[in-house]
């Protein structure tokens, strides 16, 4: 018997500002699920991902994530939400004006580690585990793409989270670049049992790393049966 699913949405209504973009959507993720959303551009994706992380209110339907329900969720509580995720974004949105360990730093006491002994453990720990433990002292700019992702994603990695969320984590790097790093996702995702939900459009990504596969396309975002066609407009 599963446990109790880490995202659960049903019959909600997906939003992109005013604009419903998905109609009823019902997605559950459980501990070590690896879940695709993939589709056209504009089809939705990226508002599910929002919804999920309490960027985009859920005004329809049910919502649960790690615990917090989505509908009505309080201001003050959206930051407890995301500390139980990772998010890692295609822009890697790290702090150019700071080192990598600062940069990693400056999550960990904004979420309320105070120890300076602990903080220096935990950072060596995500590091070492993307592969990229000599890099502490270098600034973000003297990292490549990939580079840059890896410590993103040691980022998502700091509070142990039971699920990563990843909108495009390789839409901007090359191809060869873009296999390491999701070595890397499924690697975390089998050997830590932590759930990734991740939106691509690289049809070459998730015929390689197989997953559950939500396909958005018409309004709607549906799970596929293994032995449907998805047709996309996809990269390689």
């Amino acid at each position: 018997m599963k446990n109790a699913p880490l995202i659960s949405i049903h019959d909600a209504n997906i939003i992109n500002g005013e604009e419903v973009v998905i109609f009823d959507l019902d997605m559950d993720v459980y501990e070590s699920d690896f879940v695709y959303i993939v589709g056209k551009v504009g089809t939705g994706k990226t508002s599910i991902i929002r919804t999920i992380i309490a960027e985009n209110p859920l005004n329809s339907g049910t919502g649960e994530v790690c615990g917090f329900n989505l509908v009505g969720i309080k201001e003050k509580d959206i930051p407890m939400l995301r500390r139980k995720m990772g998010v890692v974004f295609q822009d890697f949105q790290l702090l150019m004006d700071r080192s990598v360990y600062d940069n990693l730093e400056f999550v960990l006491k904004a979420t309320g580690w105070k120890n300076n002994v602990e903080i220096d453990k935990r950072i060596e720990e995500v590091l070492l585990s993307v592969g990229m433990q000599t890099k502490a002292h270098k600034m973000p700019h003297q990292l490549s793409g990939g580079e840059q992702q890896r410590i993103a994603i040691a980022r998502s990695l700091l509070n142990s989270p039971k699920v990563i969320i990843a909108d495009e984590p390789t839409g901007n790097l090359d191809n060869e670049t873009a296999d390491g790093i999701m070595q890397l996702l499924t690697g975390i995702n089998k050997e830590k049992g932590t759930a990734i939900v991740m939106v691509t459009h690289n049809r070459g990504i998730f015929e390689k790393y197989p997953g559950r596969i939500f396909v958005c396309k018409n309004e709607h975002c549906h799970e596929s049966r293994k032995e449907e066609k998805i047709d996309l407009a996809l990269t390689v």
